[in-house]
């Protein structure tokens, strides 16, 4: 039945994220030029061909003969809330009919519920009731007997739909839900806290759905850890990248294990915090070198000893001019787990690398931030901040 299907599809229903109707004209027309780019970006990269994409009320509708793939692919796109493969048919009524038919044929299966769907724009001469009741009646009156068929309008296995719009017409008999949010690009970019951890990872892909291109910055920390950990950060950029098809694919690897060994030697139990302050520097350093608007991290409630609400606002303080985000601030860890294995940075996120050997036996969970303060005068923080930037190696993935 599926090649069947692939041989018959001649186009693509791609329907808008509702949120992109909550903007004003301007703000939606915006929005709308972003998303033309990112779908043509996508299907290039994966060489899809098309000859046309037709924008409609709510709608684009792209022609091409390789359906099935392409709207697999478009519904990992941002700011799209569902997909169709589909035909495309005249909007007269014996047409449209004969069309849905055809695929009836093809996609009902014995014992199978179904429910007929019609969206209408424009003046046809008939109305969605009449399509519905008489693609229905013919479904049954062809198929019922002979394949034990049912109409299910709430939960059935097959939906028989058309989008009538004006003169032109598509019959669907699948929705691919899509990823909604809004078009990658039309918010600034921000830069991320990578480990290349299933929180990271989700972090940044969470900032990327409301529109925000992300830099990843991996710090590597050997020889606290070994090469594993870089490896498995530049393993789940490459899948993060795989939603942001036509932005660069650049990871910045920040040489820190020098910085490890001198946090070693101050203060033990505040050497986590530390190490996180300094990450926050180099990374608002970068933010404003790439024009950024800010850095996000995966950082979520008592996740960890340096992520009690105490301990974030010591490591706010070391940033100056840039805001942090955290949109896992309020998750759980099965929680993000569930949205790792969705977009696929689970299966190597959660694979076993080196861990880091400078944590501390005790590290402090209500760290004082004049304490910290104190233990940081023992650092030269500008010095290391610049060796760290002159560090950065740029991987392109």
């Amino acid at each position: 039945m599926e090649t069947a299907l692939k041989n018959v599809y001649d186009s693509v229903i791609i329907r808008f994220s509702g949120e992109l109707w909550l903007k004003k004209h301007w703000t939606r027309k915006h929005y709308e030029r972003r998303l033309v780019r990112n779908l043509k970006k996508t299907l290039k990269h994966y060489e899809v061909p098309y000859t046309e994409l037709v924008r409609r009320h709510g709608r684009f509708y792209l022609k091409t003969g390789s359906a099935a793939e392409a709207a697999n692919r478009l519904a990992r796109v941002f700011g799209i809330s569902s997909v169709s493969p589909a035909m495309e048919t005249s909007y007269k009524l014996d047409d449209l009919i004969d069309k849905s038919m055809f695929l009836a044929g093809i996609v009902l299966k014995e014992g199978d519920r179904f429910a007929v769907k019609c969206k209408r724009v424009g003046k046809q001469g008939y109305s969605s009731a009449d399509f519905r009741k008489l693609l229905g009646q013919r479904v049954l009156d062809e198929f019922g007997e002979k394949l034990g068929l049912s109409v299910d309008l709430g939960n059935p296995d097959v939906v028989l739909g058309v989008e009538v719009r004006e003169d032109e017409a598509f019959v669907y008999s699948q929705v691919i839900e899509a990823v909604g949010g809004m078009p990658l690009g039309t918010q600034p970019k921000l830069v991320g806290l990578f480990s290349g951890g299933i929180d990271s990872a989700v972090g940044l892909w969470l900032v990327m759905k409301r529109g925000s291109p992300v830099v990843p910055v991996h710090f590597d920390i050997s020889p606290f850890t070994d090469e594993t950990t870089t490896e498995r950060a530049l393993r789940v950029a490459e899948v993060l990248f795989g939603w942001a098809i036509g932005f660069p694919r650049k990871v910045y690897v920040v040489q820190h294990g020098e910085n490890l060994k001198q946090i070693m030697e101050t203060k033990r139990k505040y050497s986590c915090l530390l190490c996180k302050r300094m990450m926050y520097r180099i990374a608002e350093r970068l933010a404003d070198s790439l024009r950024a608007e800010g850095i996000v991290t995966g950082e979520a409630i008592g996740e960890q000893a340096s992520q009690t609400l105490t301990n974030l606002r010591v490591l706010n303080s070391a940033v100056k001019e840039y805001p942090v985000h955290r949109p896992l601030l309020g998750f759980d860890k099965a929680e993000t787990e569930a949205i790792a294995r969705k977009i696929g940075t689970y299966k190597f996120s959660s694979k076993k690398a080196g861990a880091c050997t400078a944590v501390p036996y005790q590290p402090s969970t209500k760290a004082k931030l004049e304490d910290v303060i104190k233990a940081e005068k023992k650092l030269d923080i500008e010095a290391m901040v610049e060796k760290s930037l002159e560090s950065i190696k740029i991987v392109e993935i």
